[in-house]
């Protein structure tokens, strides 16, 4: 009897824990498995886990930018050294206005060095390809520099619908069109480019020499460089950012389309961190060269001191300059600022 209730007992317990043991499997076989991550990766491991989005920098990667001939469509009064040209390339099929300088001296062995130039926010409607930013491009101009400064899509008499720099990839690719449209131009060597970006023009600079191999230098002023996380809780601007009205007719991709579709930093941090230039400096082209005033009112000193750390954490060359009280566009420094970019690519470029 005793013998019965011992074998009763024991198969008892085997029977529990071959259920117990199905159960388990099952349970572990229903919780999806999400691979480890270290946020603070910059390379394509992150993105490949998450769903594609054109601002991703692998995204970016894929894109083919091949530019056009550059089309002379008005010769300007000449400058100081140089001829000045109200110019157009392609990008995805829309004409792109730019302002072209080359220099009017015999080029160097190899052709000119040339520098994409990328302007800060101004009203869509208001900006004009000439006038805009002239002191800083005669700068580059005069000092043996082809400059191609593109106006982006829906700006001034360019072609196409103003999309905004920080929710839309649209006026980096028109930058990169720019790129390898200006290293089709006669008498520029395509191996000696670089990129100067000021506010808004420094968010699409980094993004461009974080896609781009054929960026070989950059300097960026007052930019919006920090990460997407930054951006949202960090950036307080003097006024708050009202859209011109011709950028509201079209309405443009927003901050809060990717919230609503991605959750915020806090609750997705690997897709904020897949669109944000600053994680992926690892793969930078080329030095870089950052300016900042800490008087702006318009973006935070933080961010290009988030960038410069950035850069010294991936042990790339970097050069930080900041200017004591100065505003937005360094106007108390400008002679200072210009000359430093100007040492600073005639030491990569040249």
């Amino acid at each position: 009897m005793i013998n019965r209730l011992k074998m009763k007992f024991i198969l008892g317990i085997a029977f529990l824990s071959a259920v117990l043991a199905g159960y388990f499997i099952f349970w572990q076989k229903s919780i999806p498995t999400v691979p480890a991550i270290n946020l603070k990766t910059s390379n394509e491991t992150v993105q490949n886990l998450l769903p594609a989005h054109p601002l991703q920098i692998t995204e970016m990667r894929k894109k083919e930018y091949p530019g056009s001939e550059i089309t002379i469509e008005r010769e300007l009064p000449q400058g100081q050294n140089y001829r000045q040209y109200l110019a157009s390339y392609q990008s995805e099929g829309l004409k792109i206005r730019s302002l072209l300088t080359v220099p009017t001296d015999n080029p160097p062995e190899g052709g000119w060095p040339a520098i994409i130039f990328n302007h800060g926010y101004i009203p869509p409607a208001q900006y004009q390809t000439i006038g805009r930013y002239a002191a800083y491009t005669d700068a580059f101009s005069r000092n043996g520099y082809i400059v191609l400064k593109p106006d982006y899509r829906g700006h001034g008499d360019s072609e196409g619908n103003p999309e905004g720099a920080y929710y839309s990839s649209a006026y980096t690719v028109d930058v990169l069109n720019a790129l390898y449209s200006i290293k089709k131009y006669p008498d520029v060597n395509p191996d000696k480019i670089g990129m100067w970006g000021h506010s808004m023009g420094g968010s699409i600079t980094l993004q461009s020499m974080v896609v781009s191999k054929d960026i070989k230098a950059g300097v960026i002023w007052a930019g919006v460089v920090a990460s997407y996380e930054d951006m949202i809780k960090n950036w307080r601007r003097a006024s708050p950012f009202v859209p011109s009205q011709r950028e509201q007719i079209f309405r443009r991709p927003n901050r809060q389309e990717l919230i609503n579709k991605y959750g915020d930093p806090d609750k997705n941090p690997r897709f904020w961190q897949s669109i944000s230039p600053i994680f992926f400096v690892s793969d930078i082209s080329g030095p870089l060269q950052i300016q900042h005033g800490t008087g702006d009112q318009e973006v935070p000193l933080l961010f290009s001191q988030r960038l410069n750390e950035a850069m010294e954490n991936a042990q790339k060359p970097v050069e930080f300059y900041t200017y004591d009280g100065d505003d937005h566009n360094l106007s108390g420094n400008l002679s200072l600022a210009l000359n430093r970019s100007v040492e600073f690519f005639d030491k990569y470029l040249k």
